[in-house]
């Protein structure tokens, strides 16, 4: 190691306390992380690309260090999609810093990776105070049953109002209108279930009216509204 001549001419100061480092709550436990195999939780990323084109929600179940579990959803670019692709089969196996240090395909994946980087080494995780944190394979829990993410996507204009396209619960197909033309409910299909019920051998039709419902007061609708025609 090289040191400046001004360096080498100072005196010897010896260091006072050495406390280490603020110790972090990890899957019901406080550590004082000094390297990466410290590190353990589950927690949360989301990330977005320099034009904000698309985003990136991504979820790791972190153990000792390594990623055990990666799960990405993605909304907003079909390049994203395939670029998640990639990006699942790099992470798992490699370490939070190797992983925080390798390029997963999108920009809005590395982004949502660095997010999750910092939630991890601060202590801020889902399992911060869960003792023996969680199984892998946890993550799947945020899709339900129908192993489908999230999504709302909502459409208006200043001209024509609002169209529900798709909740939580499902692709929307019709949207209830009450006298003032305001919405009161809806009805969806949720193409999760009704594509698990197709695998098994159902009949398609069927498939899809099983898996038909509605939410609030659409049967009170005076008008009823296709969101994607009207």
């Amino acid at each position: 190691m090289n040191y400046s001549h001004e360096v080498e001419q100072m005196c010897y100061v010896q260091k006072g306390p050495h406390h280490g480092p603020a110790p972090i709550p990890e899957e019901g436990k406080w550590v004082k992380a000094t390297q990466i195999t410290d590190i353990s939780g589950l927690s949360h990323g989301i990330g977005w690309c320099a034009p904000q084109q698309g985003a990136c929600k991504l979820t790791l179940n972190v153990k000792e260090g390594v990623i055990e579990e990666a799960l990405l959803e993605t909304i907003g670019c079909s390049g994203m999609t395939h670029s998640a692709a990639m990006a699942a089969e790099i992470l798992q196996g490699k370490t939070i810093l190797e992983a925080l240090n390798t390029d997963l395909v999108c920009d809005a994946i590395n982004v949502a990776m660095r997010e999750i980087f910092k939630q991890l080494a601060y202590g801020r995780t889902q399992t911060a105070f869960s003792e023996g944190g969680l199984p892998i394979g946890a993550s799947l829990e945020d899709l339900g049953k129908g192993l489908r993410s999230q999504i709302g996507t909502m459409f208006g204009t200043n001209a024509k109002g609002v169209r529900y396209l798709e909740m939580s619960e499902g692709y929307v197909l019709e949207v209830g209108l009450d006298g003032q033309n305001e919405i009161i409910g809806y009805k969806f299909v949720n193409l999760g279930k009704m594509m698990a019920s197709i695998r098994k051998g159902d009949d398609p039709k069927k498939a899809f009216e099983d898996n038909v419902g509605t939410y609030g007061r659409l049967d009170e609708a005076v008008k009823i509204v296709d969101p994607r025609k009207e």
